[in-house]
C-alpha cells in the first residue's frame, strides 16, 4: 500500500466533493471530507479494502458498500469515479442537477456501484444487515466443500445521526444475536451532529455499547491510513461469529480550516472557502482535478479487481459444472424467475373452507415456498398470529444460515430495513409479517422499497376493527389507506381464500415494486359461486365482478376484504339489478385498461355504494360524489369484533340503508 499516494487520492477526493458542492450550492461536505482516508483505503487498498470490479458492478461475490449516512453522497460519487465505475467526471460535475446519476442522496440503480437508496438515517445500517444476512444464506446454500462462490463482506459507513436512530439499534442487536460476522460497520465518529456538537444529545460509550450487543469493536484514528487498513484487514479475516465495528475518530469537514471540527462543517457552507481549501490540500486551481498519478494507480487497482473476478469466475464455472441443479437454482434466483403458472401451483381450497384470510395465507405460503426456493420470510415475533411460517424451512441463525424463517424479534423498524437489504442484494425474495397496525413502524422502509422498486412482500394481519377486544390501539382504521397513497406500492385486501392465493401469486410475480397483503383475523366466507380461477385472476387484476346482476343494472356495491360479505348479503335484499364488485387491490385495478375498468364499473351506473372497515375518502374515486361510502372515520372500540363492526356501521343492513337512500 502506497501511503503517500493514497493520502494524495484522499485529498483529491476532498477536492471533488468541495467542487461539486460549490457548483450546485447545496449538499453536505462534512462526511466526504472527514472520511476521505477511509475512502482511500476502502477503494484503493487492494489487499484490505473492498473486493470489487468496476467492469462487473453486480459481481455476485463483490464486497458490498452501503453509505448509510446518505447525505454524504459526494463521498461515494467521488470514490466511484476514482475507482473506475461508470461515473464520469461530468457526472460528478452534475451533482444534484436534473437528470444526473449523482442525485442528492444515493439511489439504487441510478448510479453504478450504489447498493442501496439511503438518506433517512439509520436505514442503511439495516440494509447492510440485510445484505449480510443474504450473504450468509447464499454461502450456506450454494457453497460446497470443493468450491466457495460466496465469501463477500458487507461494509457500511454511518455517522452519529445514523446510530441515534432507533432502526439502527434494532438492526445492530439483530446482527449481533445472529452472528453476522461478514458485516463491517465503519462509524464516522466526528462528535458533531447537524445542530451542535454531539455531546449535546449523546453520551454513551460506543465501544462498550457494541461489545454489549455481541460485536467486536475497535477505536482508531480515521485519518491514519495505516490504522484504517489494519482495522479493515482484521475485520475481514476474523470469522469469529461477531459483526465488526470500526469506530473511526475523524474531523468533520477536514481540509477546510474555517469549518472543520464544528457543526458548520456539516453542510455546504464550507464550499465558500473552496479556493483556499484547494490550495491547503495541495491541489491546483483547476476544479474537479484528478492527477495522472491517481488515475494510473486506480487503473492498476481496476486490473487487480479484474484478476480477482476472473479467478472467481473460474471457480464459479467449476462449481456450476459440478453442481448443475444448484447452478440453475442460483441463476433463477438472480434473474428473479417466478413461474408463470404460480397461481395454478397453489392448491385450491375446499368448497367448505371457512377461516380467516391470515389462515388461508398460511396455507398459500407453503405452496409459494415450494415453487420458489429463493423465497424467505420473517416475523416480528408473531409467527403464531400472522401464519407466515414456512414448514420444514428451518430457522435462520448461526446454527442454520440456510434457514428460510427469520426471527426478527419485536423489531419492526429493522425488519423492514433488513428485508429491503435482502431485496437489494437480489439473491432471495423476502417477505415479512406483523400486525397491520404496526405497519407504521415499517412505513419508512416500505416507502423506500417503493422508491427503489424492490419486490418485498409485507404480510399485515389483523387488518381491521374486526380484531375486536384489543381496542382502538390495535384497530388499524387508517392503515390500509395510509399505505395506498405510497406511489408504487400494491396494497391487497383479499375477500376470501382464493383471492388470497391470487394476491400472493400476483405479489410474487411483480418484480418492479413491493406489495402489502392485509389479512383478517376473523373468518370470511368462500365465494364458491365464482370459479377459483376468476377469483385468483380478479385479485391480480385488482377488481372484478364477484356477483353479476341478473336484470338491468341499477346499482353497484363495492368492497374489499371482509366487507365484501356485507355487499353480497345486501345485494340479495336489494334485487336482481345489483352488481357486487370486489376490489382487493385499488392500485392494480387502476392500472387496468379503460375498457376493462369500464366493463367492471360502467359509467352509466352512478348509483354506487362502497364499504370498507377503514377511513373512507379513497373510495370516492369509484363511487363518485353521487354515491355513498360507508367507512370508519374515527378510531375503534374495545369489544368483540362483530359487535364493533355493527356499532360502527359495518353490516349488510347498513349497506342496504345506504343503497336505498340513493336517488
Amino acid at each position: 500500500m502506497n501511503l503517500d499516494l493514497l493520502s494524495q487520492t484522499a485529498n483529491e477526493a476532498r477536492g471533488l466533493a468541495i467542487d461539486a458542492v460549490h457548483a450546485c450550492s447545496s449538499g453536505h461536505l462534512g462526511l466526504p471530507l472527514g472520511c476521505a482516508e477511509i475512502g482511500a483505503v476502502l477503494f484503493g487498498d487492494a489487499d484490505n479494502g473492498l473486493n470489487y470490479n468496476p467492469a462487473e458492478p453486480k459481481w455476485l461475490n463483490r464486497d458490498r458498500f452501503i453509505l448509510s449516512a446518505g447525505h454524504g453522497s459526494m463521498f461515494i460519487y467521488s470514490w466511484l469515479h476514482l475507482a473506475g465505475y461508470a461515473v464520469s467526471i461530468d457526472d460528478v460535475r452534475s451533482f444534484r442537477k436534473l437528470g444526473s446519476i449523482t442525485p442528492g442522496h444515493p439511489e439504487f440503480d441510478e448510479t453504478p456501484g450504489v447498493e442501496a437508496t439511503t438518506g433517512p438515517l439509520g436505514q442503511g445500517i439495516g440494509n447492510a444487515v440485510g445484505y449480510a444476512l443474504s450473504g450468509k444464506q447464499a454461502a450456506a446454500k450454494f457453497n460446497t466443500a470443493e468450491h466457495t462462490i460466496f465469501s463477500q463482506h458487507i461494509f457500511a459507513l454511518a455517522g452519529d445521526g445514523c446510530l441515534q436512530e432507533g432502526v439502527s439499534r434494532e438492526a445492530i442487536a439483530f446482527a449481533g444475536h445472529n452472528q453476522l460476522d461478514n458485516l463491517i460497520l465503519i462509524y464516522d465518529s466526528n462528535d458533531v451532529t447537524l445542530d451542535a456538537m454531539a455531546d449535546v444529545t449523546q453520551g454513551e460509550n460506543s465501544e462498550q455499547y457494541f461489545i454489549s450487543q455481541g460485536w467486536d469493536a475497535v477505536v482508531i484514528d480515521g485519518h491514519d491510513l495505516a490504522a484504517v487498513s489494519q482495522a479493515l484487514q482484521s475485520a475481514k479475516t476474523n470469522d469469529n461469529g461477531k459483526p465488526k465495528v470500526i469506530i473511526a475518530k475523524t474531523e468533520i469537514g477536514r481540509g477546510i480550516p474555517e469549518v472543520a471540527g464544528t457543526a458548520k462543517g456539516h453542510g455546504e457552507g464550507g464550499a465558500n472557502f473552496a479556493e483556499s481549501a484547494r490550495r491547503g490540500l495541495g491541489l491546483p486551481d483547476d476544479t474537479f482535478y484528478v492527477s495522472e498519478q491517481t488515475q494510473s494507480y486506480f487503473n492498476e487497482r481496476q486490473q487487480a479487481g479484474q484478476v480477482a473476478y476472473n479467478e472467481w469466475n473460474t471457480t464459479h464455472d467449476a462449481w456450476a459444472a459440478a453442481n448443475p441443479e444448484l447452478s440453475e437454482e442460483l441463476k433463477a434466483s438472480v434473474s428473479r424467475v417466478v413461474p408463470d403458472d404460480l397461481a395454478d401451483q397453489i392448491p385450491e381450497f375446499s368448497a367448505d373452507y371457512s377461516n380467516a384470510t391470515r389462515a388461508a395465507g398460511g396455507d398459500v405460503i407453503q405452496a409459494v415456498a415450494a415453487a420458489l426456493p429463493s423465497f424467505i420470510t420473517g416475523s416480528a415475533d408473531l409467527y403464531g398470529s400472522t401464519k407466515n411460517y414456512i414448514k420444514d424451512g428451518g430457522d435462520f441463525g448461526a446454527k442454520d444460515f440456510a434457514g428460510r424463517n427469520i426471527w426478527y424479534g419485536i423489531r419492526e423498524h429493522a425488519m423492514g430495513a433488513i428485508s429491503n437489504g435482502i431485496a437489494y442484494d437480489g439473491l432471495f425474495r423476502p417477505s415479512c409479517a406483523t400486525f397491520a397496525v404496526f405497519a407504521d413502524y415499517l412505513r419508512p422502509s416500505i416507502r423506500l422499497a417503493a422508491l427503489a422498486h424492490l419486490p418485498v412482500t409485507y404480510i399485515l394481519t389483523h387488518d381491521s376493527v374486526g380484531v375486536g377486544e384489543d381496542g382502538p390501539t390495535h384497530q388499524p382504521v387508517e392503515t390500509v389507506s395510509g399505505l395506498r397513497v405510497i406511489p408504487g406500492l400494491d396494497v391487497f385486501r383479499p375477500a376470501d381464500p382464493e383471492e388470497t392465493a391470487g394476491a400472493w401469486a400476483a405479489s410474487m410475480q411483480r418484480l418492479d415494486g413491493p406489495s402489502a397483503l392485509f389479512l383478517t383475523r376473523q373468518t370470511v366466507p368462500t365465494y364458491n359461486h365464482v370459479s377459483v380461477s376468476e377469483r385468483r385472476e380478479g385479485a391480480a387484476l385488482g377488481g372484478y365482478i364477484l356477483k353479476k346482476e341478473t336484470a338491468d343494472l341499477e346499482m353497484i356495491l363495492l368492497a374489499s376484504g371482509s366487507e365484501v360479505e356485507h355487499c353480497i348479503k345486501a345485494a340479495e335484499q336489494l334485487g336482481d339489478g345489483v352488481r357486487v364488485v370486489s376490489v382487493p387491490c385499488m392500485e392494480r385495478f387502476d392500472r387496468q385498461s379503460d375498457d376493462y375498468r369500464e366493463s367492471v364499473l360502467p359509467s352509466s351506473c352512478t348509483r354506487r355504494v362502497a364499504i370498507e372497515a377503514g377511513v373512507s375518502p379513497l373510495w370516492v374515486k369509484y363511487t363518485g360524489l353521487a354515491g355513498k361510502v360507508l367507512g370508519i372515520d374515527r378510531f375503534g372500540i374495545s369489544a368483540p369484533g362483530d359487535i364493533v363492526m355493527a356499532e360502527l356501521g359495518m353490516t349488510p343492513e347498513d349497506v342496504v340503508i345506504a343503497a336505498k337512500s340513493l336517488a
